[in-house]
């Protein structure tokens, strides 16, 4: 056999073997109708996000938190972050793996020794219960993935008035 006929008959195969795993080809063997168990598909507009402060006793200062998303099965929770002042989040873990991704601004990010500037579109993998901390600009938009229930454990406590930067 030719290259041209070998190619020929490994595409009547992949068709062959596609009608017989697809019951045909008929379309209804791609008619995905959703069920009640179906997860259903989410769309939000940045202006309909529900945002709340996350240290409530620092006011307009503190960072703000919208939840996007929690798997209903598994806990993993994807929200966004942003800041109306810049702020110093001090040292703290979670009990999951977490990735971040910096939609806007600046963010300095440190953990086991080292200390990387990430800037808009860079993203980050924090494992499970590393203690880390970020410094975060004013008006900075950071959009955060967890493997499971979202929590903030803090080491030396919660950022305060005083960990606010200009």
């Amino acid at each position: 056999m030719n290259p041209s006929q070998i190619q020929t008959w490994r595409s009547a195969l992949v068709a062959s073997a596609l009608v017989v795993s697809f019951g045909g080809s008929d379309a209804k063997a791609f008619d995905h109708k959703s069920t009640p168990e179906a997860a259903q598909p989410i769309f939000k507009n940045v202006q309909d996000y529900k945002w709340t402060k996350i240290l409530p006793d620092l006011g307009d200062s503190s960072p703000e938190i919208c939840i996007l998303h929690i798997d209903p099965k598994t806990q993993a929770t994807k929200l966004m972050i942003r800041t109306p002042k810049g702020i110093h989040v001090r040292k703290h873990w979670h009990s999951h793996n977490e990735t971040h991704s910096v939609i806007h601004g600046t963010v300095l990010f440190a953990c086991d020794g080292q200390k990387m500037e990430l800037g808009p579109g860079s993203f980050n993998f924090m494992p499970a219960k590393m203690p880390h901390e970020a410094w975060l600009p004013a008006g900075s938009l950071t959009f955060i993935t967890v493997d499971g229930a979202w929590d903030v454990n803090w080491v030396e406590g919660a950022p305060t008035a005083a960990d606010l930067t200009k």
